[in-house]
């Protein structure tokens, strides 16, 4: 098994699957720049702000992601050729702490958020209200679907840093 090849391939999935969130982030902003140009009735101009927080909100995401997981690569080369039990050990940590973030944050936190923001829909009727919170959710789902094969990805990759690990350890 060559760990640093499913390093590699790990973070080109990433930079495959990063440009979805720039993707719906560019969508957010177009259907925001489309409320303001075409709205006519009091909900749709609501949608303009929420809209383009949304956008904006994942643009950064993807944005942040994708810089990220291409500095990754080359680090990972250099890091493996250094020292390559550590760079599996670092690895596995971050791997790890990436998994935990994910059951708290991405499968825990946002299912709550979007069942509060589904909560509050039924209690308010201002447009300004509505629009944040239909916009929320569909950004959080957004999130969930992107993020949903992210974790399967790296829930992989941890898999084949552990063999590794007991390979090295041999």
């Amino acid at each position: 098994m060559d760990i640093l090849k499913s390093a590699i391939d790990w973070a080109k999935a990433e930079l495959f699957s990063t440009p979805f969130f720039i993707f719906f982030g560019v969508v957010f902003m177009v259907a925001s720049l489309s409320f303001w140009q075409l709205g006519k009735t009091e909900i749709a101009k609501a949608y303009i702000i929420p809209t383009l927080v949304a956008g904006a909100l994942l643009l950064i995401i993807g944005l942040g992601l994708f810089f990220t997981n291409k500095a990754r690569i080359t680090q990972f080369e250099s890091a493996y050729n250094t020292d390559a039990k550590a760079f599996v050990s670092a690895e596995l940590e971050r791997t790890e702490n990436t998994l935990k973030e994910y059951e708290n944050v991405v499968f825990t936190a946002v299912p709550l958020i979007i069942a509060a923001c589904a909560f509050i829909l039924l209690f308010v009727s201002s447009p300004i209200w509505r629009a944040s919170m239909i916009t929320s959710i569909a950004m959080l789902v957004v999130i969930l679907l992107i993020d949903g094969t992210a974790h399967a990805r790296i829930d992989d990759y941890n898999k084949q840093l552990q063999q590794a690990e007991i390979e090295l350890d041999k």
